[in-house]
């Protein structure tokens, strides 16, 4: 998955989170959202990044919802 790509969609996974947007590991990612340097939403069984609040953290945009 690219940077674009998580940009486009509405949440997605820890290790996706933390490779992307800080470079880390799975098991690193993992740590960061147990702390909550990652922000966590829990969704059924899954705990998944919601990808707006994590890009205006780190200065980006998201582009949910925008025509390609």
């Amino acid at each position: 998955m690219t940077i674009d790509e998580a940009l486009a969609r509405p949440t997605i996974s820890v290790p996706d989170a933390g490779a992307l947007f800080f470079g880390l590991g799975r098991n690193a990612a993992y740590d960061a959202a147990k702390s909550g340097e990652i922000p966590t939403i829990r969704i059924g069984g899954r705990i998944v990044v919601p990808v707006a609040p994590l890009a205006e953290r780190v200065g980006l945009r998201s582009t949910i919802g925008t025509a390609a």
